[in-house]
């Protein structure tokens, strides 16, 4: 099977704080207009993202995990520029890449690639593989033939026949036509990858296929992955550390191990009740965590810490006052919480 060499600059750095971080996000916002109504009057501005801060080493997977519209799919298109931050600021690299411009930017897009969340609808049904891989390297100025050479190589890569180059989308299985995304996200060689709801669309046993795949070619690239999901069985597979979202904003972000095994905050403790255990008898033994009503609406948000309304040990200071994101744990597995009450 064919290896291919990690892009070239700065080898990856070990995610545990001794070099300055590949990513740094600090503040982000993202505020979409409202939709105008039938009488062409504009509802409220929809703040979908509400000013999160994080730093992403090289050759570390951070998963983002969160309700549906909790901000994690806008967090990570701005990540890779295909939003325009509100406020806030975006560093790749030691460099503001914020408000780049696309002329500025576009050599910096070789680093930043992205794998979305429905394979068939994220490739151009009319376009042959070979096209589909190709055309990032094409836009880079290399040569066709170079470029396709270097597409059917990626198609080894990632497990495919090299030989069915030339086929089209349709022609491929759900599991298959993931696996081309991820080779076109690959093609010119990134430093980051923004893995956006990447197996969701897929059955079970081609979910397992697919993140194997993605933890080989991290091992073997030095890629740093932002890896979206709502299944927090996955996310615990494949990432380093865990920030947990709602309504906009990271509510706990820490160490994989201690977050799963001690969460400190109701929300995240909710949600890992809700992932089933493999034993029979510890599932029957353990108490499922049961949020009240849905969550609000981000053009709409609470006063105060914006989970009280659905929380089970929300105190009147909750209902007033934001808590902001703070360490509740600190040594090798560092937490910030943004609770009051953190714990038990």
């Amino acid at each position: 099977m064919t290896t291919l060499k990690p892009a070239a600059g700065p080898a990856p750095a070990p995610a545990d704080g001794s070099a300055p971080p590949l990513v740094s996000v600090r503040d982000l916002t993202m505020t979409f207009p409202g939709k105008r109504s039938a009488t062409g009057r504009r509802g409220a501005p929809v703040r979908a993202v509400d000013g999160i801060s994080f730093d992403l080493a090289a050759g570390e997977t951070l998963g983002l995990v969160g309700e549906s519209g909790c901000g994690k799919s806008t967090t990570g298109r701005m990540l890779v520029r295909l939003l325009e931050p509100t406020s806030g600021s975006i560093t790749f690299d030691g460099r503001d890449v914020t408000h780049l411009s696309q002329g500025a930017l576009r050599p910096l897009r070789r680093h930043l690639q992205m794998v979305f969340q429905d394979p068939h609808s994220s490739l151009n049904p009319r376009q042959t593989v070979a096209r589909i891989i190709s055309d990032p390297l094409l836009v880079q100025g290399w040569a066709a033939g170079d470029a396709r050479r270097r597409a059917a190589e990626l198609m080894d890569l990632v497990g495919l026949i090299p030989e069915h180059i030339d086929r089209y989308p349709h022609e491929f299985s759900g599991g298959q036509a993931q696996r081309i995304g991820i080779a076109r996200s690959l093609a010119t060689s990134p430093r980051l990858v923004v893995a956006d709801e990447p197996v969701s669309a897929l059955d079970v046993s081609v979910q397992a296929q697919i993140v194997n795949l993605m933890e080989r070619l991290r091992r073997e690239l030095g890629l740093a992955y932002v890896f979206i999901a709502h299944d927090l069985s996955v996310v615990k597979r494949v990432s380093d550390r865990v920030a947990v979202m709602y309504l906009g904003r990271i509510v706990e972000i820490g160490d994989k191990k201690s977050l799963y095994e001690d969460p400190q905050h109701p929300y995240t403790r909710a949600l890992l009740s809700a992932v089933p255990l493999p034993d029979p008898a510890a599932e029957r033994r353990r108490e499922r965590i049961t949020l009240l009503g849905d969550p609000p609406s981000p053009a709409a948000p609470p006063p105060g810490c914006s989970f009280h309304p659905r929380c089970p040990k929300a105190q009147p200071l909750c209902k007033t006052e934001r808590p902001a994101l703070t360490v509740a744990a600190a040594g090798p597995a560092t937490r910030e919480v943004a609770c009051h009450f953190p714990g038990d």
